[in-house]
């Protein structure tokens, strides 16, 4: 079996050399990584990751925490993003742990446990609130960590986020195109940023429009709340015939709502949503929505987290994706 000593002897360089190439080090010359990378894989080397991690200083675990729901553990707009942090960071010989709590004083304690604990070198956060104090958490225990989502502290952070309100703005023009005017919005709660953004979109699409902006109704993102509040605007005197939902989840749910009161969704109605979970296309019809490239958010999330773990805050601390709009049947665009 290949050891790093027998490497370093074929390859005729150091085990230093070999073992920071292996690593990832930028010190090392790419041609030399690339040649000690393809020298292990041949002789099917397989790295001592317990040595490694001492040799660091470090335990090679990136924490994420999930916001979950009491007895539930569904984000189905996190679950393709997961696997590609993991493969990135795997590469790069860094653990994904996950960990789930429901937001408030149980989500603050696992954050105050990890930090005692030291159990990671760096955090990803996500469902980014507008005022979050886990930032400020983090950031005095000086933990390194990368948001998915953007707030509205004033200090430096790095982040990674979708360009909500433009996203939102274009599917509100476009359904104003079509010659609907009374649309509603069915908000997700406007403490989370990604919320704030996606009704600033529809609130300046609307006003460029001359239309009325306040045909909106906030709600959880669930199919159950969804659909409650599309019940309460269909029931009103001053019916939409057009429901921008926050998310996809939601626009499940005013789906249900709008065909139970008796509407043909995508002709008498249209609904609109966020996310591309999988769910959407299943629905009857399919759910006009708009998604974030996955593989390249994260990508930049996980290579954002390795400059801040190895060499600090990067130069260039935030990206935002633009959205790619989905259109289905659902908005009576396509079919």
């Amino acid at each position: 079996m290949a050891t790093l000593r027998s490497l370093a002897s074929d390859l005729g360089l150091s085990i230093t050399t070999v073992s920071r190439a292996l690593d990832g080090y930028e010190d090392v010359a790419a041609a030399t990584r690339e040649r000690v990378n393809k020298a292990a894989a041949a002789a099917g080397y397989r790295p001592n990751s317990t040595a490694r991690r001492l040799r660091k200083g470090s335990s090679e675990t990136v924490a994420l925490v999930m916001p979950t729901e009491p007895g539930r553990f569904y984000e189905p707009v996190f679950v393709d993003l997961l696997s590609v942090l993991g493969e990135r960071l795997a590469a790069r010989h860094f653990d994904l742990m996950l960990l789930a709590a429901r937001p408030g004083a149980e989500e603050l304690a696992v954050y105050k446990r990890m930090i005692k604990d030291r159990r990671a070198d760096a955090c990803i956060i996500v469902r980014t609130r507008r005022h979050d104090e886990r930032i400020a958490m983090l950031q005095e225990a000086g933990l390194p960590f990368v948001c998915h989502g953007r707030t509205e502290t004033r200090a430096e952070y790095a982040y990674v986020d979708g360009d909500g309100e433009a996203g939102f703005r274009e599917v509100t023009n476009r359904i104003v195109s079509l010659g609907h005017r009374r649309i509603a919005h069915l908000a997700a709660p406007d403490h989370f940023t990604f919320a704030e953004l996606r009704s600033r979109g529809w609130h300046m699409a609307m006003r460029a429009a001359g239309l009325t902006d306040d045909l909106k109704l906030m709600c959880a993102s669930t199919e159950e709340a969804g659909e409650q509040a599309a019940t309460a605007l269909l029931a009103g005197p001053d019916k939409p015939t057009a429901l921008i939902c926050a998310t996809d989840r939601i626009a499940i749910g005013a789906v249900r709502a709008a065909q139970a009161a008796g509407l043909v969704v995508g002709r008498d109605i249209a609904v609109t949503g966020h996310d591309n979970i999988h769910a959407s296309r299943f629905t009857h019809p399919a759910i006009t929505t708009m998604e974030l490239d996955v593989r390249s958010v994260g990508a930049c999330l996980a290579d954002k987290l390795l400059h801040l773990v190895e060499r600090g805050m990067p130069e260039h601390a935030g990206d935002v994706f633009p959205l790619r709009q989905v259109l289905r049947a659902s908005s009576g665009e396509a079919n």
